[in-house]
């Protein structure tokens, strides 16, 4: 396997900032915002993303945590079954403005899962999509975020690794995985 630097610590950094600023920008006051997390990796994001914007603008957005485990397009296909994480969503997102947060947007897959799944707490006045990175080419749906981190070139058999400083890692990084024999 090959691991590649893609996105140093310092830079993401800045990026998170960026990110920020932008739904600062959009958002406003964040009356009628609340921010959900997709399980497993798009938790970790926003965990970050709603302490930065605490700091920034004094203000405690609600966050939640969506699993989509069994509104994946895929589920009944595996040979082992998957396994769920916990749904907390603990505030109603009817005619709210709620923006989708996950890491990585490859195929638009989980994207898809995730809106089918959140219609159960509720109609949301609209939903923005909030990437860390945004995989080029790779889409299977018609998927666009509305706010994107970094955009990322990669071949299908890659994988993009975003790592927390949270876990058992010295700092944030993101990382394009390869096998050797790959150019």
């Amino acid at each position: 396997m090959q691991k590649r630097l893609i996105v140093p610590h310092a830079l993401l950094q800045i990026m998170l900032q960026r990110l920020c600023h932008q739904l600062i920008e959009t958002h406003g006051d964040f009356s009628n915002t609340v921010l959900i997390g997709l399980q497993p990796r798009g938790k970790f994001l926003a965990q970050r993303l709603q302490k930065q914007l605490l700091e920034i603008t004094g203000k405690n957005i609600p966050l939640g945590f969506l699993d989509t485990t069994f509104y994946r397009d895929d589920f009944r296909r595996r040979e082992s079954p998957l396994a769920a994480n916990a749904t907390s969503i603990n505030f109603i997102i009817e005619n709210q403005k709620v923006v989708l947060i996950d890491d990585v947007l490859f195929t638009g897959r989980s994207v898809r899962a995730a809106l089918d799944a959140m219609i159960a707490f509720g109609r949301p006045a609209g939903v923005e999509l909030l990437i860390l990175i945004d995989r080029l080419y790779q889409r299977d749906l018609p998927i666009e975020a509305n706010y994107v981190g970094q955009q990322v070139n990669s071949l299908a058999s890659q994988k993009v690794l975003v790592e927390w400083q949270n876990e058992n890692t010295a700092e944030d990084n993101i990382w394009l995985i390869s096998k050797t024999d790959e150019v």
